[in-house]
């Protein structure tokens, strides 16, 4: 597909943004390794933590192709400042416990496999390929955390609120995920992106669904747009960073 020069600019922007995503939320699942309550959570952690990796991997080398600024994956992971990153607020939120953890993933997985099954669809090739290909594993995330969410919601009374806490201090963050932009607009006037408002009220139904399921509330809180896509974040994206970037900051030159 042939592009001119500002959709190559939005479309790096885009793959930015879905990449940090993953990323992220992938270093923030990773921290489970060696730390959930039984062996098996912990492998599933784990497998989810490097399926996000792996997604952000691919999205970030397409996003240093579309730049042409000689920049692979690991130059746009390891070398840029906090404020360059685009991913929204939610996934760099701390795992708390295993509840936040797993209402984080619950919140973000709802969104992620409607995302995909709408970005098969984009007229830029590569970018469907990704999407079709992680479609497989977006299914078993989904899965994964609603099935997590119900037996927390409906199990213990200590689990029961330990959910109901993480839900109401993460729901704020979920605005960011249908947040849309003049580079939306260009790419889905380019038939390259489609514009997340199309599954805002499927996204809330069948989250919404879940959460009663697991005898749970949806918070009534107000939401608002905190500015994550231009480079906003809180204070837990910095302490992240500096772990996960320490070792290639600290020997730039090093071949692995």
């Amino acid at each position: 597909m042939e592009l001119k020069n500002e959709v190559r600019d939005a479309l790096f922007e885009f793959l930015l943004r879905l990449g940090d995503d993953r990323l992220i939320l992938g270093h923030r699942l990773s921290e489970w390794c060696g730390h959930a309550h039984s062996l098996e959570e912990d492998i599933a952690l784990t497998n989810v933590s490097l399926d996000f990796v792996g997604q952000a991997s691919a999205l970030l080398s397409l996003a240093g192709e579309v730049e042409n600024k000689n920049r692979n994956e690991d130059d746009l992971a390891y070398f840029r400042e906090a404020m360059e990153f685009k991913n929204v607020q939610l996934v760099e939120q701390p795992n708390i416990d295993f509840a936040y953890t797993m209402v984080r993933q619950f919140l973000f997985d709802s969104f992620n496999l409607l995302l995909n099954k709408n970005l098969v669809e984009s007229k830029f090739e590569d970018l469907a390929g990704i999407a079709a290909k992680t479609i497989k594993e977006s299914t078993y995330h989904n899965r994964h955390s609603n099935q997590w969410l119900l037996r927390l919601g409906d199990g213990t009374e200590e689990s029961h609120n330990r959910t109901q806490k993480a839900i109401d201090d993460l729901w704020i963050f979920t605005a960011d995920l249908f947040y849309e932009d003049e580079i939306d607009e260009l790419l889905i006037s380019e038939g390259i992106s489609f514009s997340t408002k199309a599954i805002k009220d499927e996204w809330e139904n069948k989250t919404k669904e879940i959460i009663e399921k697991a005898t749970l509330t949806t918070p009534e809180t107000k939401l608002f747009d905190r500015g994550s896509r231009k480079g906003i974040h809180t204070e837990h994206l910095g302490h992240l960073l500096a772990e996960m970037q320490i070792v290639p900051r600290s020997f730039p030159d090093a071949k692995w």
